[in-house]
């Protein structure tokens, strides 16, 4: 066993295999950097291209992929392993993998669908299971969004492909439903010049399609008005906001009342 373990042989080992394992980790960490720099340098290409933003950040995503995969073989190579019976084993456990990455794959495909369906894309305002945000990436197993607080939500494709998808970036224009309640004591015909008034003098609501004030319910304690005005997408919440302030400031203004809940507590 001494015999076995002598200098030489030690010595000789380590300049085999600790330089396999160097240059392994050398091709590694640099052809990663380079796998980088290709896929982005990709993107440049195609961003010269009629291919929109969705569609080339898929595809950056698909071939950083592929190249690491190349990657990974080199170092392997490089330490001696042999790549061909490392493809064969591979193939060999496809079965067991597919059924364990039956999600993964899933998404890919779903991913697939998305570039090429376009239900939605890069930049758009979408709500997917309950989810609002705008669209920040589609990468080969999921999907980015960033939420109007700024937080940044990661969806399955699969998720998204097998749920209801609302784009409210699909047109360029977006309506703004409102409901004011006024008191049965009030004067209808003057709480609706004034909504009016307000539909016509607010900035940013557009004048074609038309502005909408008409009597919606009348409910058990108050009569409701639908105010419904167009307006472009990025002014939507501007616009929502604007209008609920004008409403009241304007109602107070005009001692119209705005009905509430009130809790009636009897001694008896």
């Amino acid at each position: 066993m001494t015999d076995f373990f002598t200098q030489e042989r030690v010595v000789s080992f380590l300049s085999v295999y600790g330089m396999r394992v160097v240059g392994a980790l050398l091709i590694f960490f640099i052809g990663k950097k380079i796998a980088v720099w290709l896929s982005r340098l990709f993107v440049k290409v195609i961003g010269k291209t009629s291919l929109d933003e969705t569609t080339a950040s898929f595809l950056n995503s698909a071939v950083y992929i592929v190249l690491l995969m190349l990657v990974v073989l080199a170092a392997l190579g490089t330490l001696g392993v042999e790549t061909t019976s490392f493809i064969a084993l591979l193939g060999a456990m496809g079965l067991a993998i597919g059924m364990a990455l039956k999600d993964s794959f899933s998404s890919i495909g779903a991913g697939l669908l998305i570039v090429f369906f376009k239900p939605f894309k890069v930049k758009d305002l979408i709500e997917v299971s309950g989810i609002l945000g705008n669209v920040e990436s589609i990468n080969i197993f999921s999907t980015v969004l960033n939420t109007t607080d700024h937080k940044q939500i990661i969806i399955p494709n699969s998720k998204i492909v097998a749920d209801s998808i609302i784009n409210y970036s699909a047109k360029p224009i977006r309506r703004v439903d409102l409901v004011f309640g006024i008191s049965y004591e009030d004067d209808l015909k003057k709480a609706k010049n004034i909504l009016e008034e307000i539909a016509v003098s607010t900035p940013k609501i557009l004048k074609n399609p038309s502005p909408l004030v008409a009597v919606l319910a009348l409910n058990s304690s108050s009569v409701d008005f639908a105010f419904r005005v167009w307006v472009k997408n990025d002014d939507y919440w501007d616009v929502y906001f604007a209008v609920n302030e004008a409403v009241k400031l304007r109602f107070d203004e005009e001692k119209i009342t705005i009905p509430y809940p009130q809790l009636t507590v009897s001694n008896k």
